[in-house]
């Protein structure tokens, strides 16, 4: 059943123009092709970047904090109790007053010693204003960078300032190092992001920088995560890499701005995190409102039929998957757009 399923996933039908095989993308004459097996090498690369983040979490970030004025908050620990600590995870993180009663029978103490243990357990699970700086530290630096070094790989290539050029020779357009590396590192990084999400904080539907900033919960950070690594490795397959490079690139130039605005907000310093805000909601507008539809899907939905009469089963789930992220741009934009008047009118 596997073998079937993997031939039907890798039928040439789905990926590449007529009259193309996989045979063809073996790598002669000079050209490189990206090859699927190269795509495990995002999951080293990942546990690299979390050393890496590690490091600059605690030797950076906390420096970092210390000088804005932030200070790291020790928490009081409840006394160990299997009993209270099997209620908290099983049962219930606020149980009701019968139920401290009941509890605090069972372990031949006070209610008030059972209450004041739940508010110390409740208060483990709080994030620290320290651990968000550290957190929004990190995906400031990736970002910041990888905007940067984006920047740098794509500022001499013809595709960046003529979209047209991301078809011409297309399938066999030879896969250049920089864009090895650029995909390497950001399927890698959202790779690092699914192994962290037990630990990383879950924020709440309010948290964020500025006037209350809508955050994904658990759930929707998964399937982000999952939709992201799907679509850059989908791209990879089907050597759309020169579209991909221009997605992340799109992408990420925005974010870092909205990170920096976090790292502000959490010093408490209201001022820069408000004037970054607008900033981050420019380069949204600019990159996701803009760019993103009237650039690239216009390059991925109709630039495509100019050179082939018969678009590949590819082409409807990269153009869907495409536009569905563009209908969250909109969604997200609505809410940015919602924030700013509020913080214009409303002082």
């Amino acid at each position: 059943i596997l073998k079937t399923l993997n031939s039907w996933f890798w039928w040439e039908n789905i990926w590449m123009p007529i009259n193309c095989t996989w045979a063809d993308f073996v790598d002669r004459d000079g050209l490189v092709f990206p090859k699927p097996h190269q795509l495990y090498a995002a999951i080293p690369y990942a546990f690299v970047l979390l050393i890496m983040r590690f490091f600059s979490e605690r030797y950076v970030a906390i420096p970092l904090a210390k000088a804005l004025g932030i200070k790291n908050v020790r928490r009081v620990k409840p006394q160990p109790n299997p009993v209270l600590e099997s209620y908290f995870r099983e049962c219930s993180r606020q149980p009701s007053q019968s139920e401290i009663k009941g509890l605090a029978k069972k372990c031949n103490c006070t209610v008030h010693s059972v209450e004041k243990w739940f508010r110390r357990r409740r208060n483990l699970e709080i994030p620290t204003v320290l651990q968000k700086f550290q957190e929004a530290f990190w995906r400031f630096s990736f970002y910041l960078t990888s905007s940067i070094v984006g920047f740098i790989f794509l500022y001499d290539k013809p595709w960046f300032y003529d979209i047209w050029q991301t078809w011409v020779g297309y399938p066999f357009q030879t896969l250049l190092p920089s864009q090895y590396w650029y995909y390497m590192a950001e399927i890698g990084f959202y790779w690092s992001l699914i192994f962290t999400l037990g630990i990383d904080i879950k924020r709440k539907a309010s948290s964020g920088a500025g006037a209350g900033i809508s955050a994904p919960d658990f759930k929707a950070h998964v399937v982000h995560h999952l939709a992201a690594i799907g679509l850059m490795s989908g791209s990879w397959c089907g050597n759309y890499v020169r579209l991909g490079t221009l997605v992340m690139f799109v992408h990420d130039t925005a974010d870092f701005w909205l990170e920096a605005a976090k790292m502000f907000n959490y010093a408490r310093w209201k001022k820069t995190c408000n004037m970054l805000f607008i900033i981050f909601s420019i380069a949204f507008f600019i990159t996701r409102v803009i760019l993103f539809p009237f650039w690239i899907l216009r390059a991925t939905l109709y630039q495509p039929t100019y050179y082939s009469t018969t678009p590949v089963l590819a082409y409807f789930i990269f153009n869907g998957l495409l536009l569905i992220l563009q209908g969250l741009h909109l969604y997200w934009g609505y809410l940015i757009f919602k924030i700013l008047k509020r913080f214009i009118f409303l002082k």
